[in-house]
């Protein structure tokens, strides 16, 4: 069987400032409106739907595994943004990015207060570029 994610709704106050706060950050492209979403596709086929949504929206955890010469660039974006950024999911290490699993990564907001990850390693990867963890012994 195969099942890939196709699609998630990110909920935001402005889904057009939302969506391309995130395209102008990764360096993609808000497509047309489709419906009440603005849509943001990842170049692996997965879209991220920005939907407007009232009042107060619950903070979700979206994560890009990236190469490290895109890293270099997105992270720039970031800092040329004058976002701040953290080396963690908790934020407690402002300023720094981690280097998990021989990769490097790091957290930041977006306008609704999404955390957003990009990491050049998967967690638990071993270091191996786009590796899957060893199976325990």
């Amino acid at each position: 069987m195969t099942v890939n994610l196709n699609h998630t709704i990110v909920a935001a106050h402005d889904k057009h400032a939302s969506a391309r706060f995130l395209a102008d950050i990764l360096g993609l492209e808000v497509s047309p409106d489709y419906g009440p979403f603005a849509p943001v596709a990842l170049p692996n086929g997965v879209t991220l739907d920005y939907m407007d949504t009232p009042g107060s929206i619950p903070k979700q955890h979206y994560a890009f595994l990236v190469s490290e010469d895109d890293f270099d660039e997105i992270f720039t974006r970031v800092q040329e943004a004058g976002l701040t950024y953290w080396a963690d999911p908790s934020h407690s290490r402002p300023g720094e990015i981690n280097t998990n699993d021989g990769g490097r990564g790091a957290y930041f907001d977006d306008p609704d207060g999404h955390r957003l990850e990009i990491l050049t390693r998967p967690y638990g990867s071993g270091g191996r570029p786009g590796g899957t963890a060893s199976p325990a012994a």
